[in-house]
Formats: structure tokens, sequence, C-alpha cells
């Protein structure tokens, strides 16, 4: 429908318990205000009352802040058009009719209604998302508050380690290996840990596959002179970090379990092709260097408007990877974009640093920002920058992504080398440089490239 089609506007403040509802005419004239309870009987509520002012859902559009969520699927499934806008706009909308700096949530009711009548184009239409799409947002956001949660616990359970055994901590500084977990439940203090014997540790190395290390340098670590504490300490601090053990454990089995989930619900989004000689959305995102269910996911749900509308600017924008320019005069400065969707951001970060490790032009993209004087995240996000704009270009032609098409391949390069990173650094020399940093994205994503 038109913008001038629509009769009535209907801006929403929305909030946890309650929203407040401010319903206008066509002519931006405030017919009347509610308020209602985030409850099923306040939605049902509301919709009582806007039949009961003669409300036309095909002919009426909604704003709203928040593109998803019960009210919203409430209005969809009723036939009105929901539109939502970013709250940084509303503040400035809000500017126009209180220069003061008053606010209230009826009076940001009103400006919503009124802006989207005067400002349509700067809104959104809120797309329906399919179930599959649901779901694989679901899971993302679950497997980054596990991610998350994962992070916060090893990170306690290093200071418990350092308060008392800093030994176990010299065998993997990061904590995040199994095979740690299991060492510290068979010797969970330096005086259990004189007593244990080789087999039991080449047990769990072998059990873990853990080949850098071998019993007797485990145990000659592990048996290193201990800290001396108040008598009972030890103990106490061990129980401690055994309950941070099996909440580790918990959370990693709940992670997997996540991102089978993610495989299934991905794979049903394969199998949605739009024509049977076309890849589907899924099959393209996947097909990008670095990409695992993690990322893909990520991209495809946090994404989804912009990846089913082609939009590269606001693909761009979501990710952060388009920088913000400011200029006023002879004045002029480029920045980073703060403004973004932070789990596709991470997402895209994780993709470019994961490229870098089989992808020859993503390498040479990255070296080039090197060599020009861009920090290492300034210059991952100029490949991610590049590769929004290549997946922008294979979801328009509906092909996947081939090395042998990009631009910046040379002659030789025929495709994308496994073994490159396994082989030292390359000609460019960056592979030492982002070794580390790409051992964080494995560690941080090691559930992704099961």
């Amino acid at each position: 429908m038109q913008p001038d089609r629509f009769k009535h506007y209907i801006g929403i403040d929305w909030a946890r318990e309650a929203h407040h509802v401010t319903l206008v005419d066509h002519r931006g004239q405030r017919v009347d205000k509610v308020f209602i309870a985030h409850s099923g009987q306040g939605l049902s509520q509301l919709l009582a009352w806007l039949e009961g002012r003669g409300v036309v859902p095909a002919s009426t559009a909604v704003a709203i802040e928040i593109p998803r969520g019960a009210v919203v699927e409430t209005l969809v499934q009723r036939n009105y058009s929901v539109f939502h806008l970013n709250p940084k706009q509303l503040d400035r909308f809000r500017d126009r009719h209180n220069p003061g700096g008053a606010k209230d949530d009826p009076l940001d009711s009103f400006v919503l209604a009124t802006s989207l009548r005067t400002d349509m184009a700067l809104f959104r239409p809120v797309p329906v998302d399919t179930p599959d799409l649901v779901h694989l947002r679901e899971l993302n956001r679950t497997h980054d508050e596990l991610r998350k949660d994962h992070v916060r616990h090893i990170c306690r359970l290093g200071e418990l380690l350092s308060g008392y055994f800093p030994q176990m901590r010299e065998l993997c500084p990061r904590l995040n290996q199994r095979f740690v977990w299991d060492l510290l439940e068979a010797a969970p203090t330096p005086a259990d840990a004189a007593k244990l014997d080789a087999a039991t540790v080449q047990g769990i190395l072998k059990a873990r596959q853990v080949r850098k290390l071998d019993a007797s340098g485990v145990l000659a670590k592990l048996r290193a002179e201990p800290l001396v504490l108040a008598e009972g300490a030890p103990a106490a601090l061990a129980r401690h970090a055994l309950v941070v053990v099996e909440q580790l454990r918990v959370i990693h089995r709940l992670r997997e379990q996540t991102v089978r989930q993610m495989r299934e619900v991905l794979g049903r989004l394969r199998g949605q092709r739009p024509r049977p000689d076309k890849p589907s959305d899924a099959e393209i995102v996947e097909s990008l260097p670095g990409v695992g269910p993690v990322i893909a996911a990520a991209i495809l749900s946090e994404a989804a408007d912009a990846v089913a509308r082609r939009d590269s600017h606001a693909l761009r924008a979501y990710a952060g990877t388009a920088p913000i320019t400011r200029q006023s005069g002879k004045h002029r400065s480029v920045g980073m974009r703060r403004s973004c969707q932070e789990r596709l951001r991470n997402a895209f970060y994780f993709q470019a640093l994961g490229s870098l490790r089989g992808d020859p032009a993503c390498k040479r993209h990255y070296a080039s920002l090197r060599a020009a004087g861009h920090s290492h995240p300034r210059a991952l996000r100029g490949v991610a920058d590049r590769m929004v704009a290549v997946l922008v270009a294979m979801l328009r032609a509906g092909t996947l992504y081939d090395i042998t098409r990009r631009k910046a391949a040379l002659p030789g390069d025929t495709g994308i080398d496994p073994g490159s990173a396994a082989h030292g650094p390359g000609p460019d020399g960056i592979e030492a440089e982002v070794m580390d940093q790409a051992e964080v994205m494995d560690q941080a994503e090691d559930i992704d490239n099961d």
C-alpha cells in the first residue's frame, strides 16, 4: 500500500511490562491514546480498542522501535503494516516536537505515529520471517549467551588457579581445553598432583588427543614448588574450582547441542532453493571462506531482512563494516561504526579472520591494508567489508563462492588452499601475525569448526 493511502497511523512506545499507544489520523491529529499491559489480555484489549475507533488494518500503518516480538507479530498477523525505527532516529524526531529535551512515553508514541506519517521513507517495514529463521535466530542468540558464559567461567577458573595452583595454568593459559579440566579433576590440589602417576596423565592426554604434551612434561609442571597458603585454603579453593569445571562441562555440552540444532535448521534452509538450478541463500552464505554453522546462523538470522533484499548498504551498516564519515567545512574524519548489530559484527569479524587462513584474495587485501599502516582490527574490518560486497553479489547472481572469479585473485590462484595455514608464513608474510588471532577464533568458535 502506498503511504498516502493510509488513513490511520499508530505509534507504540514498547516496554517490558506495558506499552503506550497513540492513534493519529492522516492529517497528523491525535485521535486517542491508550496504555495496555504486555500480556495476552492486554494485546486483545488493544485490538478491540482499535476496532472500536473504526481502524481498518489494511489502511493503517504502525510504528515501533523493535522489529519483532509479541506486539509486532500480533499486529502483522492481523494484516497491519508495521514499520520499525532505530531508537537514535526517534531521538532526533522527538526534538522536532520538543526542542527543550522533554521526554515521556506517551510523547514517544505520538512522535512515532506522526513521524511515520511524514517520513515513512526512513522507516523499515517489518519482515515476516519463516519459522526456520525464527528458530535459527533464537539458536544463535542462545549460543552467543553460552559463549559469554563460557568465557566468564574460564576467567573465574583462571582466577582461582592463580590463587592456589598456578602450575595448572602453565599447561594451557586459556584453560579452555578439556584435558585441563580432566587433570584438575584427577588432581585438584598440588598435594594431589604429587601423587599423580604417569599412566593416568597419559590416559587423559590420549583420550583428549593432545599430542603437544607428554606425561613426563605435564607431571614436571604440576609438581613444581607450590604456593605457601594457610592450612585448608588449597582444599577449599579446589572445591570451588571443581564446581566451576562442572559448570564448564555443562556449558560445553549445551553449546554442542545448540550447534547440532543449528546444523539441522541450516540443512532445512539449504533445501529451500528458489529454483532447482540455483543455490539457496544458506548454501551461498556457507560457501564463503571462514564460515561454519555458527557464523552462517548469525548472518542468515540477524540480517535476514538485508539478505532477503540483497541490500549491500543495510548489511554493511548492520555488520558495522561501513565506516562513519563526519565532514564540516575543511574538517573531515572517518571512523569506525559503533552502532551496529553486535552478533553480526562478531560473525563477519570471525569470518574475515578465518578467511586469512585459506583464501589468497583475502590474505592479499589484508596485507595491503596493513602495509598502508592500518591496525590489525581495521584491516580485518576492511576484509569483512569486502566480503559483504562479495556476498551480496553472490546472492544477486545466485552463485556460490569461487575464488577464480575474484578480481583480486592472481592468475596462479586456482582456489582456496586448505593447507596454507599449516605450512607456515606465506609469501605475503602475514600468517605468523594472524595465527594467534586465528587460534583465538578457533577456540571461541571451536564447535563451529568441528
